[in-house]
């Protein structure tokens, strides 16, 4: 098979140098507008990448490089998944893409029918959360005869934490900041209910060396799963985590109003309070360093008449032979699997369809596995 990888920044790189290890993977094509970047990654992951200059937001452009390839990973903005989805179901070409803006990802959706009648599969939402988690939530929810909650924990830390905030940017701070100031949507009593970010704190604990942290309403992490399960499970959340003390800081932030972004009047010059919080972010935060991932999705609900509690659990580090972090690999190969097995056939589905409707969860957490992502799996 033949697979594009849109964009040469983490993510990209993360796939690449996943799809490089596959057999079955013949040729990866790297495209990125800026072709050094992408002749620099080519080079560095061996003979099966070859380089091309693609800006992801021409279409012409963006329908040749489809049409080349039996399968995309589009590892850039999710401002351009929809023009992507539109280029994939004109060239009928499979795609994935990493999310990352719940409105963007309605708009993909609406075009399902014409997804289905071009004979092809757009799985927007493929990275680790959403991503992942929706897929071990579909697996855990699927076992149960009845299910009472189904609740998300997901976070990217460094491994030794440093101030001010205890964090480092594990990805990109519009991202970050995008979590933090959007709404969260939960099922509450069954139906969709909006709560709102940097509340809900919560104490989670992990094995040490982490010991005690904390977990609070972030947007977009449960994307599409409480649409699919509303009316089926009773409650549901996503929090992200973090050591303890930062989503007080960030929330007194968001409070002061240093994440808006309407412009005020300083010095006589207008200015977004956000792109000043983004750029002393970028600037002042401590490099990233060795980082950790770590996941729990916890499912509560009955078999039969008894009582049941499934756990998943990931703890995923730096990967110190790749070079790679873990964000990187927690998020860029969940993407790789599912643009291999969109190419391959293991997903039979055909449409735009989120992670939990399309992707068998056994397979994928086996591909996983194989990957050095051992998720833990328990039922008491």
């Amino acid at each position: 098979m033949k697979v594009l990888v849109l964009g040469s920044g983490q993510m990209g790189k993360g796939a690449a140098y996943d799809l490089v290890k596959q057999d079955s993977v013949e040729q990866i094509i790297l495209a990125d507008i800026d072709a050094k970047c992408a002749k620099a990654l080519a080079k560095e992951v061996g003979d099966k990448a070859i380089a091309e200059t693609v800006d992801a937001k021409n279409r012409d452009q963006l329908v040749k490089v489809f049409s080349k390839v039996d399968s995309v990973i589009s590892a850039v903005s999710y401002t351009v998944n929809v023009l992507h989805t539109e280029v994939a179901i004109e060239t009928g070409t499979h795609m994935c893409d990493l999310g990352g803006g719940w409105a963007v990802v309605q708009k993909q959706l609406e075009l399902n029918d014409q997804a289905k009648d071009a004979g092809v599969i757009v799985v927007p939402d493929s990275g680790l959360a959403p991503g992942m988690a929706n897929v071990l939530a579909r697996e855990g929810i699927e076992y149960l005869d009845r299910v009472e909650s189904v609740k998300l924990r997901v976070g990217g830390l460094q491994q030794e934490p440093r101030p001010p905030l205890n964090y480092s940017l594990i990805f990109s701070v519009e991202g970050l900041i995008n979590e933090y100031i959007e709404p969260c949507v939960a099922l509450r009593e069954g139906k969709i209910t909006i709560e709102d970010p940097l509340v809900g704190f919560e104490e989670i604990t992990f094995p040490e060396p982490f010991g005690k942290l904390e977990a609070f309403n972030t947007s977009g992490g449960t994307s599409t799963l409480p649409h699919t399960y509303e009316g089926k499970v009773n409650e549901m959340d996503y929090k992200t985590i973090r050591y303890p003390g930062h989503g007080h800081k960030m929330w007194c932030l968001m409070k002061l109003g240093l994440m808006d972004s309407d412009e005020i009047g300083v010095d006589g010059k207008k200015i977004a309070p956000r792109r000043v919080l983004e750029s002393l972010l970028e600037k002042n935060l401590p490099p990233s360093g060795k980082d950790v991932t770590l996941l729990r999705v916890m499912i509560e609900g009955w078999k039969g008449t008894e009582a049941r509690n499934i756990e998943y659990e990931l703890i995923d580090y730096f990967d110190d032979a790749t070079g790679l972090t873990s964000m990187m690999r927690t998020t860029s190969f969940p993407a790789s699997v599912t643009a291999m097995m969109m190419a391959d056939g293991r997903i039979t589905e055909r449409g735009v369809l989120t992670p939990e409707r399309c992707i068998p969860p056994d397979l994928f957490i086996e591909e996983l596995r194989v990957r050095g992502i051992d998720i833990k799996h328990r039922v008491f």
